[in-house]
């Protein structure tokens, strides 16, 4: 299959997200990190109720670079510059608040949904324990900026590089990769990684199980879709009957991070290893999981 032109190895992070690791010919495997940003733009700050470290408790932090070992094999990974406080590239561009704006954003379905009501819309009305950001109304002019500059070319972005890797090789995978709080403990203990699907719908089977059996492998209790079952990047790009699978990663913090003080913890360089290793498994592993459109299996019966 002809190969689109590659993008170009690593953007300037002003431009609201960072890429590294685009190899040509592009492997069959994106990565993703759009919570790991932790710049937050001065007149942001002076603006927001909250403390740096408040603002900094509602991100993934340091995901980006547990997933440091795919771009060094060729792997690409796209990561947001800008905190989550600030704009949540994992939401639909017309998640907005109608009660943090003015004037109010036209009407959209979006706009009612739960994680808006909670303060949780592409641009957050609250961080981290529920905390409010700002103490006023925002002009809308600032939101539509901010998509404008960071959203629309971080999924444009993203868009190009399924694109390639399923132009090439007939399927793509798509590792949106996240961080949690410390889950509620089970009778069978807490979930240290959950897996979303969107309950089946974005990517196949095959793949999240397999997903799923690395981390067991390495002793991680995993479960799927509840209580992350996916969100705007895995609905918005995940298409398996294309041959495009989606599935995003949630990794309990405590694993790695020193919680309190947003520090690495002793147990990162391990974990950093599992996720180079989950990056190697697929590489090997991915021509065997049947992630072909049945257009392409067909074809190649």
């Amino acid at each position: 299959m002809m190969v689109p032109p590659a993008p170009s190895l690593q953007s300037a992070p002003h431009s609201g997200h960072s890429l590294t690791g685009a190899d040509t010919p592009p492997p069959p495997l994106v990565l993703a990190s759009p919570h790991s940003g932790r710049a937050y733009p001065p007149e942001f700050l002076a603006q927001s109720k909250l403390s740096l470290t408040q603002l900094r408790r509602a991100e993934d932090a340091f995901v980006d670079e547990l997933m440091a070992g795919g771009p060094a094999r060729g792997v690409p990974l796209l990561a947001g510059h800008y905190g989550r406080a600030w704009l949540d590239l994992n939401r639909s561009a017309d998640e907005l608040d109608p009660e943090m704006f003015e004037p109010r954003p036209a009407p959209h379905d979006d706009q009612r949904g739960e994680r808006v009501r909670a303060g949780l819309g592409v641009v957050p009305r609250v961080a981290a324990l529920g905390l409010d950001i700002y103490a006023t109304r925002l002009p809308l002019a600032q939101a539509t900026a901010r998509l404008a500059a960071v959203h629309t070319p971080y999924h444009a972005a993203l868009s190009d590089l399924v694109a390639r890797a399923q132009q090439c090789h007939g399927y793509a995978i798509l590792l949106d990769c996240h961080s949690m709080p410390p889950l509620p403990t089970t009778p069978r203990g807490a979930a240290q990684v959950v897996l979303g699907d969107m309950f089946s719908t974005s990517a196949a089977p095959a793949l999240v199980e397999r997903i799923a059996r690395h981390f067991r492998d390495h002793g991680l209790r995993v479960t799927c879709n509840a209580p992350y079952a996916g969100g705007y990047t895995t609905a918005k790009h995940g298409n398996p009957s294309a041959g495009i699978h989606a599935v995003q990663i949630e990794i309990d913090r405590s694993l790695y991070m020193d919680l309190p003080r947003l520090h690495r913890s002793r147990g990162f360089a391990g974990m950093a290893q599992i996720m180079t290793g989950l990056v190697q498994d697929l590489l090997h592993d991915a021509p065997r999981l049947g992630l072909l459109p049945a257009s392409l299996r067909a074809a190649a019966e």
